[in-house]
């Protein structure tokens, strides 16, 4: 059973890093705002299969259904987008590729030098259970603390988005 387990790790591992090349190479800001919903989508995969469902429901909800839904709505309704021309893409190609060597010749050093010891999973505990029981206990006055900035925020979201009436 083990091998299946790293079997669905590493497919939707490489299910998340593919679509974040989709990301990063995509000419298409559409195509690639959609290849973030599979990377989104991927990342709170990887947390089921930690065991973390509270961060996977959380991953989804605000960064799939919150941060990705905006930035649609803002591509789809800026106008002229497309009329946006880059002169010199190339600028800082060999300078950004020295840095990028040396940051994965570190990663590998650390990586690979690193004595990696191997210790037996605890039992899985319920983790929705412990956060809400801090929230609600432990950490109640910054939960609602939290809660009144986001409710002035959309309160002033509303008031600034609103059409002025004229009256004659």
């Amino acid at each position: 059973m083990r091998t299946m387990s790293a079997l669905v790790f590493y497919l939707i591992a490489a299910i998340t890093v593919g679509s974040a090349v989709g990301v990063a190479f995509s000419r298409n800001i559409v195509y690639s705002a959609f290849a973030l919903m599979g990377t989104f989508m991927g990342a709170a995969g990887l947390f089921v299969m930690l065991g973390a469902d509270f961060i996977a429901v959380v991953q989804v909800l605000v960064y799939v259904g919150g941060i990705l839904v905006l930035m649609l709505f803002a591509v789809m309704l800026t106008h002229r987008i497309a009329d946006v021309r880059v002169s010199n893409r190339s600028v800082g190609t060999l300078p950004a590729l020295v840095i990028l060597s040396g940051i994965g010749a570190v990663m590998a050093k650390a990586i690979l030098g690193g004595g990696w010891h191997t210790v037996e999973a605890g039992t899985p505990q319920p983790t929705t259970y412990a956060i809400g029981d801090g929230f609600l206990t432990t950490y109640l006055l910054p939960f609602e603390l939290a809660s009144m900035v986001l409710l002035a925020a959309l309160i002033g979201a509303v008031v600034l988005s609103r059409k002025e009436l004229k009256v004659d």
